[in-house]
């Protein structure tokens, strides 16, 4: 797991300061074709190739804001302080979003867009194969009091406040990371083009629900109104305050406010958003 050198050889050194080919003798014996230090300089260099391989399939978005070269380096930096820690390398992004905040020089000028890619890309891989529980059925909610009724959002959806259109924009990425090779140089051009055009707009509030059906991971845009019923639901707080909060500021007219707001509820119960929670939060305060 040692950082490799420029020229993607294993140090000489480690980051401990122990000589990496007494660490090597130690461990590895030497054969008829290669050292003890050229043996593990194997393993050493796989790791890494795999590791930043990964990285990058896993965020071919970020890696169109930034550009190779940029990339190339944010990975490395990021994997060298963030190394993985888990037994899949599905959980290798898990900390980019806030080790990105953190390091904001990485990103320069498209800092912000970055990190909205960053958000979407993660809960992308997380709403894939995150924890489903059994959706809200119509008979549960038979006798149920808006005013004490709690309700749960599905584990696995992600629900995102961005300043970009990212998911567009991920979307025609991957699109681009389809084609042939011999297409490869017209796509990157265009793919750039389009990046260069995302990162000019003008920030705006985009709310987004990144969510899995039948196996499949899709982005749905939310009315900002959607969004605060949703979250505030997420918090803890019942259906009558979550309600009553996202409209307390809302331009929809009083009088098309329950008809609306029945249709989002529709929406989200066929796509199975909820589970019922019968359990109370004591963590939450004046719902």
């Amino acid at each position: 797991m040692t950082p490799l050198t420029p020229a993607e050889r294993m140090r000489a050194t480690a980051p401990d300061g122990r000589s990496l080919r007494k660490v090597a003798t130690d461990i590895i014996k030497p054969n008829d074709r290669l050292t003890s230090f050229e043996r593990l300089e194997i393993y050493n260099r796989q790791y890494w190739f795999r590791v930043l391989s990964a990285f990058a399939e896993d965020f071919p978005g970020l890696r169109a804001v930034l550009g190779e070269k940029r990339f190339d380096a944010v990975a490395k930096a990021y994997l060298i302080d963030c190394p993985s820690r888990s037994f899949t390398l599905r959980n290798l992004g898990s900390r980019l979003e806030p080790w990105l905040r953190k390091h904001p020089k990485w990103a320069g000028s498209r800092q912000k867009l970055a990190v909205d890619m960053v958000r979407l890309e993660w809960a992308d891989i997380d709403a894939f194969d995150g924890k489903a529980e059994p959706a809200l059925k119509p008979d549960d909610l038979v006798g149920a009091d808006p005013a004490t009724l709690r309700l749960r959002l599905q584990p696995y959806i992600h629900l995102l406040d961005l300043r970009y259109p990212v998911e567009d924009l991920l979307l025609e990425v991957r699109t681009d990371e389809d084609v042939d090779f011999a297409s490869n140089a017209f796509n990157e051009r265009r793919k750039q083009k389009r990046v260069r055009a995302v990162a000019s707009l003008k920030p705006a509030a985009i709310f987004l629900a990144v969510h899995r059906l039948e196996n499949s991971v899709y982005f749905r845009r939310l009315e900002r109104e959607e969004f605060l019923i949703l979250k505030e639901l997420r918090a803890g707080k019942t259906l009558n305050r979550a309600i009553g909060i996202a409209l307390r500021k809302s331009s929809i007219e009083p009088d098309e406010r329950p008809s609306q707001v029945q249709e989002w509820f529709q929406t989200w119960a066929t796509l199975g958003w909820f589970c019922r929670s019968d359990r109370p939060d004591k963590t939450v305060k004046n719902s």
